[in-house]
């Protein structure tokens, strides 16, 4: 018998074949092997602008003076930017800055500190 992978839902040990399908009697959720290997190729790993793995919660600093879009305000060198969150799309950071409120950064302007 071969061994079946946890559910990538709820992590349960007890997954069952179902025809073509996989079964997590815990959560009800249904995958294939196809579609459970295609996510984990689809992973985005976040880097900041030398090459050290960003993760969600991490604290980096702005290496470089960035203008802020809408105002006349400049985002300063050296600012430290704490508890940050990873998302897609142009920009990869999410975070609150003191003064400057909610903000979207581009991990190429910021190093981990």
């Amino acid at each position: 018998m071969s061994e079946l992978p946890n559910c990538p839902k709820c992590d349960s040990e007890y997954t069952y074949e179902d025809g073509s399908l996989i079964v997590c009697p815990d959560c009800g959720h249904e995958f294939t092997l196809e579609s459970l290997q295609e996510s984990k190729q689809d992973v985005v790993e976040f880097r900041d602008a030398f090459g050290t793995p960003l993760a969600d919660g991490d604290t980096v600093t702005v290496i470089k003076d960035l203008k802020v879009g809408g105002t006349s305000s400049t985002l300063k060198i050296g600012t430290k930017v704490k508890n940050i969150r990873l998302v897609g799309g142009d920009h990869d950071i999410d975070c609150k800055i003191k003064g400057f409120g909610g903000m979207k950064l581009k991990s190429e302007f910021v190093k981990k500190a």
